[in-house]
C-alpha cells in the first residue's frame, strides 16, 4: 500500500488540500473544519444571497475592482479613487456613491427641501411649458421660482427672468409700472403736499 496522500479532504469540493486550507473547528478531532475556506465562503455567499432575496433585498453582484479603484453603489460603475469625496469615518476613507450620484443627489435634495418637490415633478412642469420659460418664452426652463412669502412654486423659468422679478422683489405693482415705463407710459408721482407724493392708482 502507498502511504496516504498528504492534507485534508474537502466534503465540499472534495479535494485533497494542505491544513492551512481548512478554518479551526476545536470540536473535530483534527482540529480542522470540514470544507475548505473557499467552499464555506462560496456557501456564505449563496446563503447571504438567498436570504436577502427572500427578505426582498437588492443583492449587489461581487465585482472585480482594480488597485486604486472602487465601485459606486448607486450606479455600480468602477471609478478611480479621484472620482470619490473623502470619508474619514469609512473603512476605506472614501464616501459610498461618487461625485457624479452624490450631485445628483445633492440636487434632488435641494429641490424636496427649498421647494418641496422632486426632480419628477419639476421635469413634469419643464415639459409642460414646452421647455421654454414661462416668462420670455425662448430660453430654457432652468430655474425653479417660487413665492418667497407663501412657498407655492410658480413655474420653472430661465436665469435671466428669474433674477429680473426677483431684484423687483416679486411685486406685481412694480412689474406693471415696469411694463408701462417699456411701453413709453411712465408712471410719475404727483406732488399732492409739500413732500408728499401720490402714485396714479
Amino acid at each position: 500500500m502507498g502511504d496516504p496522500p498528504e492534507g485534508k479532504q474537502c466534503a465540499g469540493c472534495r479535494r485533497i488540500l494542505q491544513p492551512n486550507s481548512f478554518a479551526a473547528d476545536k470540536n473535530r478531532r483534527d482540529g480542522l473544519q470540514t470544507r475548505c475556506r473557499q467552499c464555506v465562503a462560496e456557501y456564505s455567499a449563496m446563503y447571504y444571497r438567498r436570504r436577502r432575496e427572500a427578505e426582498g433585498k437588492v443583492v449587489r453582484e461581487k465585482v472585480d475592482v482594480p488597485t486604486g479603484h472602487k465601485v459606486c453603489r448607486v450606479c455600480g460603475e468602477v471609478k478611480p479613487h479621484s472620482e470619490w469625496h473623502r470619508n474619514s469615518s469609512a473603512s476605506d476613507g472614501l464616501s459610498t456613491w461618487c461625485k457624479s450620484c452624490r450631485a445628483v443627489q445633492g440636487r434632488a435634495g435641494h429641490l424636496k427641501r427649498q421647494y418641496g418637490i422632486t426632480e419628477a415633478q419639476r421635469d413634469e412642469m419643464i415639459s409642460s411649458q414646452m421647455g421654454i420659460c414661462a416668462i420670455c418664452l425662448s430660453a430654457p426652463a432652468a430655474h425653479v421660482d417660487h413665492c418667497h412669502e407663501t412657498g407655492r412654486v410658480r413655474g420653472v423659468l430661465c436665469f435671466n427672468c428669474n433674477s429680473a422679478i426677483g431684484k423687483l422683489g416679486d411685486n406685481p405693482d412694480t412689474l406693471r409700472r415696469a411694463t408701462a415705463y417699456l411701453e413709453g407710459n411712465a408712471w410719475k408721482p404727483t406732488l399732492v403736499a409739500p413732500g408728499v407724493y401720490r402714485l396714479p392708482s
